[in-house]
């Protein structure tokens, strides 16, 4: 195909912050952003979403579900109309190619996403999420001193009284009353932990492979492990090899290569 036409991956972003914290806006996540997309090749959407503890947490899942409805709105195969819609996503977007990806927070609320498209059995009938991107995701599971974690704090903080503990399925993908992870509506799960992480322990990352695996899921996953590297280094430090190498890992997820 010429160039004019040529269709481009698209990935939504959830940005980081506890839930409580950070924006679209903020230049760490435009400068990232701009790495990814250079090296992707890709369209971006960076959601803005309202945070804890002024709204409630899932109010958060609310507006990130809309989001990423609104972009699936965009597959419909009618002319270019309404004010809501961007030509670019219209024009140029590939939606066999949809990615989500998200940093701490913004993986914890990719992990919401895919499991609602499960649910749901798409992000709408034309469109669904074919890769997941989780990058140190703000998830937590039952681990020695984990009270003393102060992402277990901040939880236990912002979440409301009956989900304010290790037993609920919006921050412990394994909760005994969480849905089955065999329904996690996507085709592929890249997953990245950092081994010095300081917010999220490493092993809650192995656990959650463990129990995807365990859950019968279909599709493909891959985990990554980057050594000597604390929560998000590669938002810190875009520009270190590390975090080079890590960006073009997820460019080729995105890419679907």
């Amino acid at each position: 195909t010429n160039n004019s036409t040529q269709k481009l991956p698209i990935f939504v972003y959830y940005h980081g912050g506890a839930l409580v914290l950070g924006s679209a806006f903020f230049n760490a996540y435009q400068r990232y952003l701009n790495v990814l997309v250079s090296e992707s090749n890709a369209i971006a959407i960076s959601v803005e979403y309202r945070l804890a503890p002024e709204h409630d947490v899932t109010t958060i899942y609310e507006d990130a579900w809309t989001a990423l409805q609104w972009v699936a709105s965009h597959a419909s195969e009618k002319k270019f109309t309404s004010g809501n819609e961007d030509p670019w996503v219209k024009n140029y977007g590939d939606f066999s190619r949809l990615s989500v990806i998200g940093d701490s927070a913004g993986g914890n609320i990719v992990y919401h996403m895919a499991m609602r498209a499960g649910r749901e059995g798409g992000v709408n009938e034309k469109v669904a999420i074919n890769g997941s991107i989780y990058v140190c995701p703000y998830l937590l599971v039952p681990l020695e001193n984990i009270e003393q974690n102060v992402s277990y704090k901040n939880w236990i903080i912002i979440s409301s009284p009956s989900e304010a503990g290790l037993h609920s399925p919006l921050i412990n993908p394994l909760a005994e009353n969480g849905p089955s992870l065999s329904q996690l509506g996507c085709s592929r799960m890249l997953l990245c932990f950092a081994e010095k992480d300081e917010y999220i322990p490493k092993e809650i990352g192995v656990r959650f492979v463990e129990g995807v695996k365990k859950s019968g899921w279909k599709g493909d996953l891959e985990l990554i492990e980057v050594e000597d590297e604390g929560h998000c280094f590669q938002l810190a430090y875009p520009e270190t090899e590390k975090s080079q190498n890590l960006i073009k890992r997820f460019a080729a997820f995105i890419q679907l290569k």
